[in-house]
């Protein structure tokens, strides 16, 4: 699984796992959340994008994306639960590696949905489903994680 760091190019997912750590014990009384997002884009090949997302509140953040492709054409319905399904798994694998190090850093999951447009009636449906997994869920205006970092390298 291999992701991509703008500052620092192809990494796997220790190495990424590591430069957040990296990043989290420059400055250890800072607040951190990692923040999941994924979001994809339909064509002749559905582009997922989940982006992981290192926020230090207040004073900035680092990134990294994970672009892959689905062949066959999805439903709008199928790719928002896909998109959430993407982020859930990676926040599962994530966990694995840094739990132990670091407990107390809040995990969100960004999905592109919200109130206004197609995908308001499933709200509720993934926002239960990623609570119910044990994650904090945030939907638009507040996922910029998947509606503006992800989003922006899914075209």
């Amino acid at each position: 699984m291999k992701f991509t760091s703008p500052t620092k190019g192809t990494m796997d997912i220790v190495e990424m796992c590591n430069d957040i750590l990296e990043f989290v014990k420059k400055y250890p009384k800072d607040s951190y959340r990692l923040i999941i997002g994924t979001d994809s884009q339909p064509g002749r090949e559905t582009c997922f994008v989940t982006a992981v997302i290192i926020h230090r509140e207040g004073k900035g953040a680092k990134f990294y994306y994970r672009r892959s492709f689905h062949k066959t054409p999805l439903t709008l319905r199928h790719r928002i639960f896909e998109e959430a399904s993407r982020s859930l798994e990676m926040a599962g694998k994530i966990i694995e590696y840094l739990a132990n190090m670091h407990p107390e850093l809040t995990i969100e999951i960004h999905v592109d949905i919200g109130e206004k447009g197609r995908t308001r009636e499933l709200i509720q449906q993934v926002v239960n489903m990623i609570n119910m997994s044990g994650f904090m869920a945030k939907v638009k205006p507040y996922s910029y994680g998947a509606s503006k970092v992800a989003d922006r390298f899914t075209k």
